[in-house]
């Protein structure tokens, strides 16, 4: 007699009772190709400066599957992702793959707040971005668990502990074993009453590291706070944020490198301090126009072994007009310029496309797209030249560059 396994009967008699196996797809994508003067191929040069638009040279995408399970008040929702990057330049092509989601979050299990959220495993945590340059100013997301939107009047707070590296040494059997690891200690409060229609959101993240067996990292601990005012308005919206860095979060301040996904310990950023003021949002310009837009000024002080000092700033645009409710005519300008280390660099982009989408709104998608973009390095002259493996220009290039191209991006 065939025996029958006790787990798999439970799980199989608990998903009937609390499901109707409707599994919640959801996911990105985007991929094109391009056609350049200089390099040949698709172009990416400076994107989360100058814009995105007719300014990507992959192709990525992320299926998401979740289900939800009921039983009484609970929810228990249960979140997976795969997620994949590569070049697009063959039909098979090896590619990154990684489980970028992979958590259960459970909703009325708390009877302190029934409206709080326990969750753990590998999420996105509470991203923010700035969706036409592609950067993520705010990401702390990786394995962990906390309680989200515990309510304190309107306001919600949002505590989280997720793991942020980890270094291995040799177990002296030929393997090797854990030496010392990096954490995030993550809190949020949201919701918080300003004047009409605007709220402010506070986040502080504090990234410390446990001892190796050869004693403490050489980096410090550090700090990150943001502060982020959300303005709703009868035409649109707009965000104003403004975050300080110590140590390694200093010279992710000073850059466009997103925050909390990577955190140098090796020392060379403890006496490290940085800041961003930004601000962006969409806002209809008309019964036809609307319109994204980034304005952002970064700067760092006593960075790196030599302890240099950065700024730059940026400025992009992405005007649209609506032919009817799915052809459409996208511009895209952007100008970024600053110095690190005494090194002027700048960069510029002027992006036009006629696009094809499933709905009139600035976030319709899917959205086909036919562009031309011209690109112009303002200090160099990167387009066809040739580096090394420290980024070095060995062979000279041009300081401007063409591309057309197709696309398509869409999420569901």
């Amino acid at each position: 007699m065939k025996k029958v396994s006790l787990i798999a009967a439970a799980v199989a008699t608990t998903l009937a009772a609390g499901s109707a196996f409707a599994v919640d797809f959801n996911g990105y994508m985007r991929a094109g190709t391009g056609i350049s003067g200089s390099d040949g191929g698709d172009v990416s040069f400076m994107k989360s400066g100058i814009g995105r638009l007719g300014n990507e040279n992959d192709n990525y995408s992320e299926f998401g599957f979740a289900e939800e399970l009921k039983t009484g008040e609970q929810t228990w929702r249960l979140e997976s992702m795969i997620a994949s990057g590569a070049p697009g330049a063959n039909g098979w092509e090896d590619g990154d793959f990684n489980v970028a989601q992979f958590a259960v979050k459970a909703k009325g299990v708390l009877s302190f707040d029934e409206e709080a959220t326990l969750w753990a495993g590998k999420t996105y945590y509470q991203r923010k971005d700035i969706h036409i340059t592609d950067f993520y100013f705010l990401n702390t997301s990786g394995t962990g668990g906390g309680i989200e939107n515990i309510s304190l009047g309107e306001t919600k707070l949002s505590v989280a502990l997720i793991q942020e590296g980890e270094d291995t040494a040799a177990d002296g059997n030929g393997g090797t074993k854990p030496n010392g690891a990096g954490y995030i200690a993550d809190a949020r409060l949201a919701n918080i009453g300003l004047w009409s229609d605007a709220t402010l959101e506070l986040a502080l993240a504090y990234n410390f590291s446990t001892e190796s067996e050869n004693g403490k990292y050489e980096g410090d601990d550090g700090l990150l706070a943001t502060g982020i005012i959300h303005q709703n308005m009868s035409n649109g919206f707009n965000q104003t944020v403004v975050q300080l860095g110590t140590a390694g979060y200093g010279i992710q301040m000073a850059n466009f490198w997103g925050a909390g996904t990577y955190y140098d310990r090796s020392g060379a950023q403890n006496d490290g301090f940085g800041y961003r003021i930004l601000n962006w949002g969409v806002m209809n310009l008309g019964e036809n126009w609307e319109m994204g837009h980034q304005l952002a000024y970064l700067a760092g002080s006593d960075l790196g072994t030599s302890k240099y000092d950065s700024s730059q700033y940026s400025i992009v645009a992405r005007p649209m007009y609506k032919w009817n409710d799915t052809m459409r005519t996208v511009f895209e300008a952007g100008y970024n310029a600053g110095e690190v280390n005494n090194v002027d660099f700048g960069g510029a982009k002027f992006t036009v496309a006629q696009a094809w989408a499933m709905g009139d709104s600035f976030w319709a998608r899917p959205e086909i797209r036919v562009y031309g973009s011209y690109l112009m390095d303002l200090e160099e002259d990167s387009f066809g030249a040739g580096r090394d493996d420290d980024g070095i220009i060995t062979t000279t290039g041009s300081d401007n560059d063409f591309v057309v191209g197709i696309q398509v991006e869409a999420w569901w």
